[in-house]
């Protein structure tokens, strides 16, 4: 048996900043590259990781290999959301680290589920036809050879629950002009999240087409609770489609293994809240050993001085899972 641990981590806007601004990359590095050597992962799952500039050269997530220097990731191939050239995104790439031999990769956005459609009603002046509400982020599709066989890793960011701007629906930047617009922008994050974990879902189930016995890891930022709709039709479960046949297609939680009262990765209002998950096909669960979730330090991100100068670390916890794998 081989040990496989398997983690997936929200570094919360990872990037270099400018001089005489802080937190510096220095101080954030400093506290949390404690947190990766703790990971000790063999398959790190980033989310929100800024990429950077140097003259000349295609954007590359420099930030990021500093971060992994002196730990086990040191040096590890960095599979990343990328536009159409070779570098990455300028902000919020997802990354897989790992020094597992990559077999594939491909990047969804809006190919298995087109894009909503929708009027605005509270919009200045309001829309005369539908608009596309397409997704700000990318699935991150990766295919590694572990123990031998092809692992399926899916990195997810699915859509925040901030209401997405309406033109001349905001009086300032922290301000709504009325509560119905307020509504309709959090109605709008609400599709984008969903035709997110629509894709997921038909992503899982077009691997398992091709495979029945896929091995499949979904990790990422969901942006919501194990009970809330985005994550319930990513699992696929019995008591939701009623359809015993397709028992072999849910995606099992491995956080419920963890202890209700450690459940969470993200503090708010003083209520902890599980936002990053690891769903795994059943076959996997043949060698699961069991789950961490680092959270003793996580501080309130919602109160008015949790500033980034005084938490340089992210406001997400890392959740691990550990496998023995054959």
């Amino acid at each position: 048996m081989t040990e496989l641990r398997v983690s997936t981590f929200n570094l919360e806007n990872f990037d270099e900043t400018p001089d005489g601004v802080e937190p510096s990359l220095a101080d954030r590095i400093a506290l949390m590259r404690p947190q990766i050597q703790r990971l000790r992962a063999d398959i790190a799952l980033f989310q929100e990781v800024h990429g950077q500039e140097r003259p000349g050269r295609p954007r590359s997530l420099i930030a990021l290999r500093a971060l992994l220097e002196g730990t086990g990731l040191e040096g590890a191939e960095l599979v990343s959301t990328k536009p159409k050239d070779d570098g990455v995104y300028h902000e919020r790439n997802l990354v897989v680290a790992t020094h597992l031999p990559v077999l594939a990769r491909e990047q969804l956005r809006n190919e298995l589920v087109a894009a909503p459609t929708y009027r605005r009603l509270t919009a200045n002046p309001p829309d005369q036809f539908p608009i596309e509400v397409g997704v700000e982020r990318p699935i991150l599709h990766v295919q590694l050879n572990a123990g031998g066989r092809p692992l399926h890793v899916i990195n997810v960011h699915l859509k925040s629950k901030l209401p997405t701007d309406i033109p001349g629906g905001m009086v300032d930047s922290y301000t709504w002009r009325s509560a119905d617009a307020w509504a309709e922008g959090a109605f709008l994050s609400s599709m984008k999240r969903m035709a997110q974990a629509l894709e997921v879902r038909r992503l899982v189930d077009r691997i398992l087409d091709d495979d029945p016995a896929a091995r499949i890891i979904v990790g990422g930022d969901f942006n919501a609770t194990p009970e809330e709709i985005p994550v319930l039709a990513i699992r696929g479960q019995v008591e939701d489609t009623g359809n015993g046949a397709l028992a072999a297609r849910v995606l099992v939680p491995i956080e419920h293994t963890v202890p209700q009262s450690s459940r969470y990765t993200l503090f708010h209002q003083g209520v902890g809240n599980m936002l990053d998950h690891l769903l795994v096909t059943r076959n996997l669960l043949a060698f699961y050993r069991g789950s961490e979730i680092h959270n003793e330090l996580l501080h309130d991100e919602s109160q008015s001085f949790a500033t980034d100068r005084k938490f340089p670390e992210s406001d997400h916890a890392p959740v691990v899972a550990t496998f023995d794998l054959p």
